[in-house]
């Protein structure tokens, strides 16, 4: 069914959109390097404006938003903070965002595939927060 795929797929997005922003301010204080915080400050922003794209359509087919499952949420914390603990240099803090950027590309790819009926407008979304993944990424890559 069409609408039931395209709101799986724009709840999955809904959380990915979260997932990236709560990653993002737990390591943003940390950062030393003033270009490294301007990227980072800047993705949070292009997650959080798709993010609110993403809310208005789930409002549009009556549906709730998603938020990370808490597994998710505590594994996330627990490995930034390990790894950024034993080193809290900006080469660690690019390191542990490149594996949720890699992470996210991931499980967004397979939502695609999953909810193959989603709308188009859904699967666009799906694909854009791809690409602001894989940006993010390349770009900590001169920070790793």
């Amino acid at each position: 069914m069409q609408n039931r795929d395209t709101i799986s797929l724009l709840k999955e997005c809904d959380s990915g959109t979260k997932m990236a922003v709560t990653s993002i301010d737990e390591v943003l204080g940390r950062v030393q390097d003033s270009d490294m915080k301007s990227l980072l400050s800047e993705s949070k922003m292009h997650h959080e404006k798709l993010g609110n794209e993403i809310h208005s359509l789930l409002i549009e087919h009556d549906s709730e938003e998603k938020d990370p499952s808490p597994m998710a949420k505590s594994m996330s914390w627990l490995k930034t903070n390990m790894k950024i603990g034993m080193n809290e240099s900006d080469s660690a803090i690019a390191d542990v965002m490149t594996d949720g950027c890699n992470m996210g590309v991931k499980s967004l790819h397979k939502y695609l595939n999953q909810y193959q009926d989603a709308d188009k407008t859904s699967k666009d979304i799906c694909r854009r927060l791809v690409s602001i993944e894989e940006e993010l990424c390349k770009d900590l890559k001169d920070y790793l």
